[in-house]
């Protein structure tokens, strides 16, 4: 059962955003399909919304190096999330969303606070870019800031 739902979800998700052109909401929708999927574990439901390689960095500070830059394939990715997200119940909260758009490309920025099994651990900002492919909408790139001095 729980795959007939998944895949009547995956199917109108992908008509949805298969649509030339894309809106606020639209924007916001995919971002909002690739963290519940982070959420819950559900890497098929985050590749729904994910290019093939789509490429994911994050950037932060360390007292002792300075800035720093991190990359990670998303298949590693995918595969930290299919095996922790629900023992370590990972939780970004989205504070807003930022979109633009041009054409086949956009921009959605989002800052957010990221919570482990309830804790706040960091926060920060995610750097999303969407571009329309012949299968939809998808997320192309992820860069992220992480800061541990937040204000909730």
């Amino acid at each position: 059962m729980k795959s007939l739902i998944l895949t009547c979800f995956l199917v109108t998700t992908f008509h949805a955003f298969s649509q030339s052109g894309l809106s606020e909401d639209n924007a916001k929708t995919i971002v909002n399909v690739f963290f519940d999927g982070f959420h819950k574990g559900d890497t098929t439901l985050m590749r729904s919304v994910m290019v093939k390689n789509m490429r994911m960095q994050s950037v932060y500070t360390l007292k002792s190096e300075g800035n720093k830059m991190s990359m990670v394939r998303d298949t590693d990715f995918l595969a930290n999330v299919a095996v922790n997200a629900k023992t370590y119940q990972w939780k970004e909260d989205i504070l807003e969303y930022r979109v633009s758009i041009d054409g086949n490309l956009a921009h959605v920025w989002t800052p957010y606070m990221f919570y482990t099994a309830g804790k706040l651990s960091h926060c920060g900002a995610n750097s999303i870019t969407l571009v329309e492919t012949n299968d939809g909408w998808k997320i192309y790139h992820i860069i992220d800031s992480r800061r541990i001095s937040c204000e909730p």
